[in-house]
């Protein structure tokens, strides 16, 4: 698909929605903030119950855009190295060369992040940071676009290790999926009770077509009173007497380019407030930590979110 304008790559952001919506029924929204994600050169934890389609989402995602795709799937045993790759001695060039691990790819499933160690979650922070990886002094540049998406349990459950804050920081977004409503899941039924249609989902782009969408996303235009308005949010968390870790600066920017590619998907050439106030749960709330004494004052993350927006609402000035 030729991408020259905006319109041009809100319709092909539709078609790869549509195109994973084959796949995952009754979840539209959901799905949309995935692919916002990947505009804006994310990556996007999804973290819900087992069975609710986190999986079967990213292989649709990767199948829509005719992309590489690797999964590793987490388990305790595994090691930084299956990740990042290695250095191993090659008897015919008496050199050691390197052996790529599974981050070398366009699309990667972190499938259940938190069920491996901390030492080995770890390992993906300098490629979901630079988009490269670093193996015995040698970097090596991942291939473009680049993406992991990630998938977890709740951390109530066992065998379940809670990411650190700097893992967290890196992920553009936190999703969940939630359960489907009753008339989707027996639209699922139907649709899987013959051969599963995974196998027969085409590709709708590529990833030319998403690199094309990530530079005119990025020329969204933001008044300066926009900045403001995010600099608000952001920082009245930082402040807040019950937030142990607010937002970061690197939230502030995640949650800019988040509403230049929502104001894109609305089909406009520039951001207004709302965009701004869609996209702030799914941005802010996993960068925000709480002191042990917000749970007895029965304080959420959301409260303290909700007061952010209703602060910066409050520091606009009048027309």
């Amino acid at each position: 698909m030729i991408i020259l304008t905006n319109e041009q790559a809100v319709k092909c952001m539709r078609q790869i929605i549509g195109n994973v919506e084959k796949i995952i029924v009754g979840k539209r929204y959901a799905v949309s903030l995935v692919v916002a994600t990947l505009v804006c050169r994310g990556h996007v934890l999804i973290e819900d119950v087992p069975g609710v389609g986190k999986t079967s989402l990213v292989a649709a995602l990767a199948k829509s855009l005719d992309g590489s795709f690797k999964r590793i799937q987490f388990t305790p045993d595994i090691m930084p190295s299956d990740i990042t790759g290695y250095s191993a001695f090659s008897p015919k060039t008496g050199e050691f060369e390197y052996r790529p691990g599974a981050v070398m790819s366009q699309f990667v499933l972190a499938d259940e992040i938190n069920r491996t160690s901390p030492k080995t979650q770890s390992s993906l922070l300098e490629v979901m940071e630079e988009n490269q990886v670093t193996v015995d002094g040698e970097t090596y540049r991942v291939p473009s676009p680049f993406m992991v998406l990630a998938t977890q349990n709740p951390v109530e459950y066992l065998g379940t290790y809670a990411l650190p804050e700097a893992q967290l920081d890196r992920f553009f977004m936190k999703i969940s999926l939630g359960y489907p409503e009753s008339k989707e899941e027996s639209k699922m039924l139907d649709r899987f009770k013959g051969q599963n249609p995974m196998d027969e989902l085409k590709p709708v782009a590529d990833g030319e077509d998403i690199v094309k969408i990530q530079a005119l996303a990025e020329q969204v235009y933001a008044d300066p009173e926009i900045n403001k308005f995010i600099v608000n949010v952001t920082s009245y968390t930082r402040d807040h007497e019950d937030v142990h870790l607010g937002a970061s600066p690197r939230a502030s920017l995640c949650l800019f380019k988040a509403a230049q590619a929502w104001a894109m998907f609305a089909e406009r050439d520039y951001i207004i407030p709302d965009d701004v106030i869609e996209m702030v749960p799914h941005v802010l709330g996993h960068r925000i930590l709480m002191k042990q004494e917000a749970n007895i004052k029965k304080i959420t993350v959301n409260d303290v979110l909700n007061d952010a927006i209703k602060y910066a609402i409050a520091q606009i000035p009048p027309t």
